[in-house]
Formats: structure tokens, C-alpha cells, sequence
């Protein structure tokens, strides 16, 4: 059987928060394959406010503090990229809309994904429809 290609988490900085490693790795597999794609190399990166910040700055001109951002690494083998969450930014946003820590850590997780499989964020419109696939794939984790 072909291999699904590599699935890494990291954290600096920041607790490592990444749990159920194994059954992260099938979801998101799982969720690149609705879409007709398989993995090539993913790494889900969990870093401070002020750790993602910088990245903010300079490759999307915000100076403002983001949940997560996504960079697109295709090589022409899967689905490939960096995808930064912020630690800070989660437990804030769990604590603002009543979710646990871990499932809105999975939501931006699925929202960075989603990026890279071809979904924006860029309108009111999108955002609503990307919202209604994380909330798809969330249910099925």
C-alpha cells in the first residue's frame, strides 16, 4: 500500500497540545481524500501570539494577532505545507465560544487544511461556506 505521506506536529514555545496523535494523522487523511488528494508532507506548527506574529507581518502584512496561517508547500506529491497555529489564540477562542481547548485546536487545524486543499476565507460568503465544512469534518473526528 503507498504511503499517506507525513503528518508532523510541533509545538515551540508553547505546551505541546497535540493529542491522539494517530487518530489526528487518519482525520486528516481521511479529510485531504473527500477532496481527491492525499498527503504529501503537513506539519501543523503551535506557536505563541507572539511567536506567529512575525509570520503575520511579513507574509500577510497584518499586524495583528491570528489564529492560524497557512503556507503552501506543493511539490506536485500531495497535498504539502506548513500550517502555524497560535496556543494563545485557541484557548482564547474556546474560552469565547464555550468549545474545549482541543476541539477548537482541531478547528483551525481543519481550517488550514482546508486552505490547502483549495477553500477560501476571503468573503463573508466563503467564510460561511468554509465554516460549514469545518463544522462537517469536525463531526466526523
Amino acid at each position: 500500500m503507498a504511503s499517506e505521506g507525513a503528518i508532523a506536529f510541533k509545538a515551540i514555545g508553547v505546551p505541546n497540545a497535540f493529542r491522539e496523535r494517530e487518530r489526528l494523522r487518519q482525520w486528516i487523511q481521511a479529510v485531504a481524500r473527500d477532496h481527491g488528494h492525499s498527503i504529501g508532507e503537513v506539519t501543523f506548527v503551535l506557536l505563541s501570539d507572539k511567536g506567529l506574529l512575525p509570520y503575520n507581518k511579513r507574509y500577510l502584512g497584518h499586524d495583528e494577532y491570528t489564529d492560524v496561517i497557512t503556507f503552501d508547500l506543493q511539490n506536485g506529491n500531495g497535498i504539502s505545507g506548513d500550517i502555524l497555529i497560535s496556543h494563545d489564540r485557541v484557548r482564547e477562542n474556546a474560552a469565547t465560544y464555550g468549545a474545549s481547548a482541543a476541539h477548537e485546536l482541531r478547528r483551525v487545524m481543519v481550517h488550514g487544511l482546508l486552505h490547502l486543499l483549495g477553500h477560501s476565507d476571503k468573503s463573508e460568503a466563503k467564510r460561511k461556506a468554509m465554516r460549514a465544512v469545518e463544522d462537517k469534518y469536525l463531526s466526523r473526528y
